[in-house]
């Protein structure tokens, strides 16, 4: 990922998640059914000198959805809207913005449940978007921010790269892609990762577009007019020096290891 001379997305970006979003050559189609898709990357088994390598822990996974009864702007407005995520996602345990960085870029703060054994999840990431009147787009990766290092009671997972794409197909109609490169950090095992990914898409996309559905009513209660993702001069945020940032690499995470547990589990599940 190319991030120009700082840490905010430069055009590249956007427009290299604008190419996966659209594009199948490399993804293997894992699910197709009532207008929703999950896509999971293929990833390279022979590298250039000819030599087979180990398939990354690392995934992608892209989902795509046909949504018929909520605008693209909507479904927009709830992805950005941190105080509606608390109504509707279940698996979120905190979640606030940090700072402002640009005008259309802020730093957050993410963590979420995960299935026992495993320990759960947070992340910090760089939230940056763009409209315009045929797409809306939003991507986010992980950053190192100095007041937030990783915490002892959860594994500080990392986005490499994970985004939004949304097209209108209709004044109250779009289609939504969701594309995520993620590393969870923690030693899990490829088949664990895999399945999750897998299983849990649809179950996350559905939730969005329920959430989308029921943002209308729910924003007409709470500050109809407050949407500082469009209104940059409505923002509250402290305003931040993006130098302060860094990228935050997987490799210099520490590894928590998970696998005898989900070993023991995939072994009690097959028995």
């Amino acid at each position: 990922m190319s991030l120009g001379s700082g840490i905010i997305p430069d055009e590249s970006v956007f427009a290299e998640l604008r190419r996966q979003c659209m594009s199948t050559e490399n993804w293997q189609n894992k699910y197709n059914k009532n207008g929703m898709e999950v896509w999971v990357e293929v990833p390279p088994s022979i590298n250039s000198q000819g030599n087979k390598t180990s398939l990354s822990k690392v995934h992608k996974v892209k989902c795509k959805i046909a949504i018929s009864d909520v605008s693209a702007a909507t479904m927009y407005d709830v992805l950005h809207d941190n105080k509606y995520r608390k109504t509707w996602d279940p698996a979120m345990l905190e979640s606030f913005e940090i700072a402002r960085v640009a005008p259309n870029a802020d730093v957050g703060y993410y963590s979420w449940l995960c299935p026992k054994p495993l320990k759960n999840r947070d992340v910090i990431t760089l939230r940056s978007w763009q409209t315009s009147e045929d797409e809306y787009i939003i991507v986010n990766y992980s950053v190192k921010h100095p007041k937030y290092p990783p915490r002892k009671d959860l594994v500080r997972a990392v986005s490499i790269l994970t985004g939004y794409l949304m097209k209108p197909t209709g004044p109250n109609s779009c289609s939504f892609t969701y594309v995520s490169q993620a590393d969870p950090k923690g030693s899990l095992p490829k088949w664990a990762v895999n399945k999750a990914s897998q299983i849990l898409a649809p179950k996350v996309m559905k939730s969005v577009h329920k959430a989308g559905q029921n943002y209308p009513a729910w924003k007409a209660l709470n500050s109809p007019e407050h949407k500082p993702w469009l209104y940059p001069i409505q923002s509250e945020l402290p305003m931040m020096n993006p130098a302060e940032l860094t990228l935050q690499h997987g490799d210099s995470l520490e590894n928590v290891d998970e696998s005898s547990t989900w070993d023991a589990q995939e072994n009690e599940d097959s028995s």
